[in-house]
């Protein structure tokens, strides 16, 4: 493969001013090295008001998604799960790179942009692959109504603020209990840092293949938040004597209302989502680097721990 036939996405949150000058620079390398960049045909017309694109392909118009070689991502989390909805059903991995935000799913932060260009023009990365999840909706004759995936989490949550949702919750299609909530999370090990996180949730270990269950505000008794392995199916059903109706949300991009008597089914996507690496860091130097832990007093490694 010659380098002009080396086709690089760049997918970049175009309202930030760093974010735009750095989209620059990779362009402009990318081009120096004899490969292609590539913008989406959605962020074009505002990258273009800000910046040349001459020489710069379009995704879909010029360029096929399953001839692009890698996405390089210019923003925070909620940009990468974009790329990755650009990418899904390619072999294109994502590299990001941080641009101010905690960007748990970032490999890089900006002042090394240009050594991570360089790195991915010489094809110096590992990919790592993150599990994923396959979503889908029955509606109360279990048809299949609605389908889609979740690198981070599938959120079953009540359509109005003041009504509480009534669910059932199964694993494995056996039963296990239902209750009141404001909502059900069921998250990947990646996604075990943003809304599960927050709800309570434990933090799982991307080497980890598991997948978290966390009732949100529950009026139960048993309502903790479980770990199931990594190919059981859980489902969550709003019952029909809800008053109101539900939603689903997909990493907070998708999403689809919920009748009284649907089903969500969650289980592991037999497609999973593709990071490039640079660096070999352990999970532990990310959690204390994006919380700011305090590792104060420890006294390093011994006895053969490495």
């Amino acid at each position: 493969m010659t380098p002009s036939d080396r086709r690089i996405l760049l997918v970049v949150h175009a309202r930030r001013d760093d974010t735009v000058q750095a989209a620059q620079r990779i362009i402009s390398a990318v081009l120096a090295a004899g490969a292609v960049p590539v913008v989406s045909a959605e962020d074009r017309p505002e990258l273009a008001e800000r910046l040349s694109l001459e020489g710069v392909a379009t995704l879909g118009t010029d360029v096929g998604i399953d001839d692009v070689e890698l996405a390089i991502v210019l923003g925070g989390d909620g940009t990468i799960l974009r790329a990755a909805e650009m990418v899904r059903g390619s072999t294109a991995p994502i590299l990001g790179i941080n641009m101010g935000h905690v960007g748990f799913l970032a490999e890089i932060e900006r002042d090394d942009m240009d050594d991570a260009v360089r790195r991915v023009i010489a094809r110096d990365y590992t990919v790592e692959e993150r599990l994923a999840l396959a979503v889908k909706i029955q509606d109360a004759d279990d048809r299949v109504i609605y389908e889609t995936w979740a690198l981070n989490e599938a959120t079953v949550e009540k359509a109005s603020r003041e009504r509480m949702l009534e669910v059932v919750m199964a694993v494995d299609g056996r039963p296990l209990s239902s209750f009141g909530c404001d909502g059900v999370v069921i998250a990947t090990p990646t996604g075990s840092t943003a809304y599960n996180f927050s709800a309570g949730g434990p933090v799982v270990w991307p080497t980890v293949e598991a997948i978290a269950v966390v009732p949100l505000s529950a009026h139960a008794l048993f309502a903790r938040p479980l770990v199931v392995g990594p190919d059981a199916s859980v489902a969550v059903e709003v019952l029909e004597r809800t008053s109101g109706s539900g939603i689903l949300w997909c990493d907070g991009r998708r999403s689809h209302e919920l009748p009284p008597g649907a089903r969500v089914v969650v289980r592991r996507s037999s497609r999973p989502v593709r990071l490039a690496r640079l660096h070999p860091a352990a999970f532990s130097e990310r959690l204390v680097r994006k919380f700011r832990l305090p590792v104060t007093g420890w006294r390093g490694a011994s006895g053969g721990a490495s």
